[in-house]
């Protein structure tokens, strides 16, 4: 039996307590971003040292805005006491929110999200971060998909302001209107978009940045002139190789390859160049270099 939300008209009630699967750059900014909003989260993740650095780097970055009198020392260290960290979802408390924030993995999300329905029961939201993956094929193996969402936030996600609030076939209306609102008491701009390949953002951004890699691979400009081009001939705030690095270029890859697959395009087909510097270890600020080189990037 399906799970079909109480239809009422009242306002949504923010969650008051989350769960961040993944510790990883995404899941750390997530839950970075709801403590600072006063919402308590516990950031699940089997690996002891990713949940040290996780905390680490949020830290770090609460102590950034201290310095940039952003934040109050007591605000500060209100918002690190609403952080936990623990290494399963059986170890985690019953919540009304989960968001999901592992590896861009169909089989990976379907296992995760099939663990949290078991363990927080049937009223719990389950959004998945996923930047490409289907909600729709994600929600196949949970119960009641009703309560099912995408909730794709934007690294960095403490200061991109935008949420994909994604519509998989089962999501009711009120686990739309709840994340929805959720996105908005963080301080972001949600935008409701439907179940396709790649959602809005990256259907328009991901073939830009692939085109990108061509141009370099053919030897149409050089890495930083290409990135030049779109900064000062199209006004964007960072060049499309320099924006693939942030991303991640394993993260690019695994969309284009949905894209690519899903809609059956070859338009869509994956720059070599971008398969072999994702071959050899190079996925961009993550790991120290990809197209650019950065030689203080943190693990």
């Amino acid at each position: 039996m399906w799970y079909v939300a109480a239809v009422t008209d009242e306002p949504p009630q923010i969650p008051d307590r989350a769960v961040v699967l993944g510790a990883g750059i995404m899941g750390r900014g997530i839950a970075q971003v709801l403590a600072t909003s006063d919402i308590p989260v516990t950031l699940i993740d089997p690996d002891p040292d990713a949940r040290a650095r996780a905390t680490g780097h949020i830290r770090a970055a609460l102590d950034r805005r201290v310095g940039r009198n952003d934040l109050t020392p007591e605000a500060r260290d209100a918002a690190f006491a609403r952080i936990s960290a623990l290494p399963a979802i059986t170890d985690a408390p019953a919540v009304p929110l989960l968001i999901e924030a592992i590896t861009e993995s169909l089989q990976a999300k379907r296992d995760a999200l099939a663990a949290a329905a078991t363990h927080l029961g049937r009223g719990a939201i389950l959004a998945t971060n996923t930047s490409s993956i289907s909600v729709t094929a994600i929600a196949a193996a949970v119960p009641h998909p009703a309560r099912v969402i995408g909730m794709h936030f934007f690294n960095p996600v403490p200061a991109m302001a935008l949420v994909e609030v994604v519509r998989g076939h089962h999501t009711d209306d009120a686990t739309i209107d709840t994340v929805a609102a959720t996105a908005r008491h963080l301080g972001k701009v949600p935008v409701t978009v439907n179940d396709t390949p790649g959602f809005a953002a990256n259907r328009l951004l991901m073939p830009l940045l692939n085109e990108a890699m061509y141009a370099l691979m053919e030897g149409v400009a050089s890495r930083d002139d290409i990135d030049l081009v779109m900064r000062l001939g199209m006004g964007h705030p960072m060049g499309p190789l320099a924006l693939a690095d942030t991303i991640g270029l394993d993260v690019c890859l695994a969309v284009m390859e949905v894209l690519h697959r899903d809609l059956g395009d070859d338009k869509y087909r994956p720059c070599p160049l971008l398969r072999r510097l994702v071959a050899a270890g190079r996925l961009g600020r993550k790991t120290g270099g990809g197209f650019h080189a950065y030689p203080s990037a943190a693990p």
